[in-house]
């Protein structure tokens, strides 16, 4: 069996409040081979990892993300809302998950949510951030605002693109080549075989999302994804366990 990325979806968010250190500290000991995770900005350009525009689901508190400075941010406490045995986690900022995964030849996927609200200078902070760290070889940006991952491969053509999208695009290996795209993280029902394959002759590989069920997590396999993307990394590390014997 070919060696599949295992990415743990906003971390292991099926036993950790999403997109917290926990989280990700979690998916490492369950076996993820990558992280997936959501990036916003603070009222003063921090990138911070959090899904929602708002703080109020993961947070408990009214506000967005864009109107929040960083510090203000860091007094929310992300995790009390999963369980109160998280209570304290903070919203990270995206160095934190760097200095998490560095040395650790682990896949990050930064997801740059910048679809409803419009990040100002996202592309070029992101990248600065990656080029600091010197990620630009562990990092796959992707994101459902193409336009947005046109700009980042513009500023860095160095660092891998991938395309997120929910229904069956037609040729969407000859959209990824259009868009210098070396990746489709299609929505779980969007994925046909005829696809992936067309797609890595292409050398545009195919993680689908979000993918929790081992009977989905099979068929994807049996179609030849490349990776998965999933919020219980450990029930896809067993199914691989089991095809590598």
């Amino acid at each position: 069996m070919r060696n599949m990325e295992i990415i743990a979806h906003r971390g292991a968010s099926a036993v950790c409040p999403e997109n917290t250190i926990i989280a990700f500290e979690r998916s490492l000991e369950l076996g993820a081979t990558g992280i997936e995770t959501d990036v916003q900005m603070t009222s003063d350009g921090r990138l911070v990892l959090i899904h929602d525009e708002t703080l109020s689901r993961t947070a408990g508190v009214e506000g967005w993300v864009k109107d929040t400075t960083y510090d203000q941010l860091r007094t929310q406490d992300a995790g009390s809302w999963f369980h109160a045995d998280f209570a304290g986690e903070r919203i990270p900022a995206l160095e934190e998950l760097f200095k998490l995964v560095q040395g650790k030849g682990i896949l990050l996927n930064l997801e740059l949510k910048n679809g409803s609200v419009s990040y100002k200078g996202m592309e070029e902070t992101i990248i600065q951030v990656i080029r600091d760290w010197k990620m630009e070889q562990h990092v796959v940006l992707s994101s459902f605002n193409h336009a947005s991952l046109v700009r980042c491969k513009r500023l860095a053509p160095e660092i891998r693109t991938a395309l997120l999208y929910m229904e069956k695009l037609y040729r969407p290996y000859d959209y990824a080549a259009k868009l210098e795209a070396s990746g489709l993280h299609p929505y779980k029902l969007a994925v046909t075989y005829e696809d992936i394959a067309a797609a890595l002759a292409r050398g545009v590989v195919t993680y689908p999302f979000t993918v929790n069920d081992p009977a989905e997590m099979q068929t994807m396999i049996d179609m030849g994804v490349q990776g998965i993307i999933t919020d219980v990394p450990d029930v896809l590390v067993s199914l691989m366990a089991v095809h590598a014997r």
